[in-house]
């Protein structure tokens, strides 16, 4: 290979088999690709160990992709559960699934979820560090973080979150102005209690260089993590908040003079009139990188509903520039998801992406919508469950209440007007009363 990274191999004028793929999922020219992926404006993460990989651009004028979270927790661990999970994750077409197992030896898992899975792998690796190292936060050393990482990287994991940004600046700005909700953002959290514990800077800000040398050896995309993320709408928009996203803003420019790829992580909880607002910061403040949200979440009182709260923040963060959804499931907030959980948070997040889509006219997201709507004219139920996002549910709610008019629903039965109109502009009779 001439190149390290996807970006590096960009900037040389190399198309690479991974930007073949990614420009035909895109419905773009490739060389309009490379430039965008040259100048950081879409990333391609796919480690060069992740063979089972199909890849997937994320950023400008590209399809708006979802990340599934799933993983094992010291009170939930049953591999057997997660690894269900990762397949119907892959089923249901999510372009991205998050490792976000904190128990135990999970590499093991880790290696079996790269082997089986052609989505996207994510990671964060200070989740992982405790059980690894069999040491308590504390007593981490510098070496040991990194060694962590480099294990991550090794085990073929497409894109980390490492929250570089979290710095002693940042922490002090959040002692000066107290939130309602702390830090939310476990990997933040852990991060800021070691600095405060060993009165250190933040290794992964202060040895910034030395991760960046282990992402462009193995073409991992850094996710930069918001560790401020706002955890409700109260604390959004806050000092603390662009604080970290200047700071992200910064460590963005150092990645790409080394050709490592960039992803920033953004909100996070805040009422839908902010949302428009932090997209175009977030785009201004950190160079156009692709920007991957988590909802946002535009209200704060919906546990059990939180797929819904997610996804009506999500679709308008991504018809505002966001290009990467974080899914959010019933469960949020309250336990570990289960099976189903996981299935109702992908179809809410798809649907905010795919809505996202729309608004941005990406290609080939009007095209689904008018199949659909032809289906529905031709009054064709067939087809119409075939092109559902979710075509078992579908078909389960058409068949579980059988109309007694063939072609029909038992909504309007021989009411129906796709049926009225279909009809009589074809220059036949319509009868609400004789026999269908």
């Amino acid at each position: 290979m001439n190149y390290t990274t996807q970006m590096d191999a960009a900037r040389k004028g190399i198309v690479t088999p991974q930007m073949e793929i990614v420009a035909k999922k895109e419905q773009m020219p490739v060389e309009k690709l490379m430039e965008l992926v040259a100048s950081g404006k879409v990333a391609i993460p796919a480690n060069k160990l992740h063979t089972a990989l199909s890849p997937e651009g994320i950023g400008k004028n590209c399809r708006t992709k979802i990340n599934v979270n799933l993983g094992v927790s010291p009170e939930h661990n049953n591999h057997e559960e997660e690894l269900q999970k990762v397949q119907s994750a892959i089923d249901m077409k999510a372009e991205a699934i998050m490792d976000l197992s904190n128990f135990g030896k999970t590499r093991d898992f880790r290696r079996k979820l790269v082997g089986m899975s052609t989505a996207m792998i994510g990671t964060v690796p200070m989740y992982d560090a405790v059980g690894m190292l069999d040491k308590d936060l504390k007593d981490i050393t510098v070496d040991e973080f990194f060694s962590v990482v480099e294990q991550h990287a090794e085990d073929g994991v497409d894109f980390m979150t490492i929250h570089c940004g979290m710095n002693l600046k940042t922490a002090e700005r959040i002692k000066r102005n107290p939130r309602l909700t702390n830090v939310v953002s476990r990997g933040g959290s852990l991060l800021f209690a070691w600095m405060e514990m060993n009165k250190k800077e933040n290794p992964f800000y202060e040895y910034y260089d030395r991760l960046l040398d282990i992402c462009e050896k193995y073409d991992v995309t850094l996710s930069l993590g918001d560790a401020c993320r706002p955890g409700c709408t109260h604390d959004s928009t806050d000092a603390a908040q662009i604080e970290e996203l200047i700071t992200l803003g910064e460590l963005t420019k150092r990645a790409w003079d080394h050709n490592v790829q960039v992803m920033i992580e953004g909100p996070g909880h805040m009422v839908l009139t902010e949302i428009a607002a932090n997209m175009k910061i977030e785009k201004r403040l950190c160079h156009e990188a692709p920007f991957y949200v988590l909802g946002p979440l535009v209200t704060d009182i919906a546990p059990g509903y939180d797929h819904i709260t997610s996804a009506i923040g999500g679709a308008i963060a991504g018809s505002c520039g966001a290009d990467f959804l974080c899914y959010v499931t019933p469960a949020e907030h309250l336990r570990l998801p289960s099976v189903e959980d996981v299935k109702e948070g992908i179809i809410a997040t798809r649907l905010a992406a795919h809505a996202a889509d729309l608004a941005k006219g990406i290609p080939g997201a009007q095209e689904w919508d008018d199949a659909m709507s032809k289906a529905r004219v031709d009054v064709d139920f067939e087809k119409m469950i075939s092109l559902a996002i979710d075509p078992v549910k579908a078909r389960k709610y058409y068949e579980s209440s059988k109309p007694e008019c063939e072609g029909t629903c038992s909504m309007c039965g021989r009411m129906c007007p796709a049926r009225t109109m279909k009809k009589i502009l074809a220059g036949e009779d319509v009868s609400l009363l004789d026999e269908c």
